[in-house]
């Protein structure tokens, strides 16, 4: 079952803006934080930005003052605003979610399939 859908990528050229999105189906509940990670080829998965059900964010200090997370509860909702892109931020982007499901009976950490970010001139 998909739990998470990204949206939002594509090519973007240096300097540029991009926002990405992704909605968390409805048998997501109780989610405590949602954030985004990175991976480009050859490197391992990275935390980008993460959000708590309150309102806190992080972020790595490679994207910080240019990225910007935030979520909309209601919707289920988090999106990451991307401003000022970089060729090194070039990626596919995932995001993920703290939460239950009743199927599961348990927290658990879900993960979107992946949205492609390809920042070049």
């Amino acid at each position: 079952q998909v739990h998470l859908v990204e949206s939002g990528g594509g090519l973007v050229q240096p300097g540029g803006s991009l926002r990405l999105s992704c909605a968390a189906s409805e048998d997501l509940f109780s989610i405590t934080h949602m954030g985004w990670y990175r991976q480009a080829p050859g490197k391992q998965r990275e935390l980008v930005a993460v959000i708590t059900s309150g309102g806190q964010t992080t972020y790595a200090d490679s994207v910080a003052g240019r990225f910007t997370i935030s979520r909309d509860n209601a919707k289920n909702t988090v999106y990451l605003q991307m401003n000022s892109l970089k060729p090194q931020d070039t990626a596919v982007y995932y995001c993920n979610a703290d939460a239950f499901t009743i199927a599961a009976g348990q927290a658990n950490l879900y993960w979107g399939q992946g949205t492609q970010v390809t920042v070049s001139s």
